[in-house]
């Protein structure tokens, strides 16, 4: 079974940082991707920003420029480093897995919450 467990969420004012971090354990091979999505009430889960095949990041749009990801292999950490914060950073953050290679396996983690508010 596989775990990821997330820290680093809370309260912080506009124009302020946070980092974010996510540990992925357990039975974990040929990873694909791992990165982070954020979600809001009412809203889909949107891309903040991951590691993909080759090791190609993505961002989305509303985050280019502010956050930054990065990993560690050894230890299948992902730590996303938001600066710059507005309100509507606020969100739930996820952190995401996808791995076993043709069998297509993935895993979130449970969620931590991020408020950006004055």
């Amino acid at each position: 079974q596989v775990q990821l467990v997330e820290s680093g969420g809370g309260l912080v004012q506009p124009g302020g940082s946070l980092r974010l971090s996510c540990a992925a354990s357990g039975r974990i091979f040929s990873i694909q991707a791992m990165g982070w999505y954020r979600q809001t009430p009412g809203n889909q889960r949107e891309l903040v920003a991951r590691f993909g095949s080759g090791s190609i990041i993505t961002y989305g749009d509303s985050v280019k420029g502010r956050f930054t990801i990065s990993r560690d292999v050894a230890t299948n950490t992902v730590t996303l480093q938001m600066n710059s914060l507005e309100p509507d950073d606020t969100a739930v953050y996820y952190c995401h897995l996808e791995y076993g290679g043709f069998r297509y396996l993935e895993a979130w983690g449970q969620g931590t919450l991020v408020t950006v508010s004055s």
